[in-house]
């Protein structure tokens, strides 16, 4: 006879939830406080939402971390998605575990070191430093990240199908984008989703490889946060957390629906 979970257990999974997400609460329900303190409530109002439609820089630092996100997460699934393919696919060429292990470096050296790295580079090659630096240190960065949940799920697909259409007369490209492609399509819009959430994340790293016009919303976050806390910081935060919600519940819904 199984036994149902035991208070211990449920006490542990309610306090674990807790602490995960009642500051996350908290901020959302203190992002409609109508005063400017924000630990006291004073009543409900959307004042700083408001505000923030107001305040331009904000607006043009959640443009650029918009822009820079989309962009990056694109770039690092489509090249995550081909080293997958090549290190579950193409066996044991040369170089190998050299080309494993320069994409999956990133995963275990701190962001101080890679910034710094980016930024040594893009002086190196005399290249101003702006959207486009910040675009593409975000893409090499979150590159490994869409790299590991693709090849997770190519290790685990059946390539007897794709062998199959190629016997019906598919060319290995076009079975790959017909059967492999479509079969792999959830994982691939998590790795996307995991990479965009965390260009939208970064800090250090924008931090080193940003100029002028290229200010991201945790830079202009941090740099408003050590002069005091403004309510409206917690507007943009839920505005931040409600987008990543929604993408994460899209993703699961578009798996589900493929999954019927």
């Amino acid at each position: 006879m199984k036994r149902g979970p035991s208070a211990f257990n449920w006490t542990s999974v309610v306090l674990g939830l807790a602490f995960l997400y009642a500051p996350i609460v908290l901020l959302a329900v203190y992002s409609f406080n109508a005063g400017r303190l924000v630990t006291v409530w004073a009543g409900f109002s959307v004042r700083w939402y408001a505000a923030l439609a107001q305040d331009s820089q904000m607006l043009d630092a959640i443009g650029v971390t918009l822009r820079v996100g989309l962009i990056s997460a694109s770039i690092a699934t489509l090249l995550g998605t081909l080293a997958a393919v090549a290190l579950v696919r193409a066996g044991r060429f040369r170089g190998r575990a050299l080309f494993a292990g320069m994409v999956y470096a990133p995963l275990v050296m701190p962001e101080v070191i890679l910034g710094l790295s980016l930024l040594l580079l893009f002086v190196a090659l005399g290249l101003p430093r702006g959207f486009w630096t910040v675009t593409v240190s975000h893409a090499t960065i979150t590159l490994c990240y869409a790299t590991v949940v693709i090849q997770a799920r190519l290790s685990s697909f059946d390539t007897g199908l794709e062998e199959a259409a190629q016997d019906l007369g598919c060319t290995p490209l076009s079975a790959f984008l017909q059967v492999t492609l479509p079969n792999i399509a959830p994982a691939v819009a998590a790795a996307w989703m995991l990479a965009f959430t965390l260009s939208l994340d970064d800090l250090v790293i924008a931090s080193f490889t940003s100029g002028p016009g290229a200010t991201t919303l945790p830079m202009r976050l941090y740099s408003q946060v050590r002069l005091g806390v403004n309510p409206e910081i917690n507007a943009v935060s839920t505005l931040l957390i409600a987008v990543v919600a929604a993408g994460v519940v899209g993703v699961g819904w578009i798996q589900r629906r493929r999954e019927i």
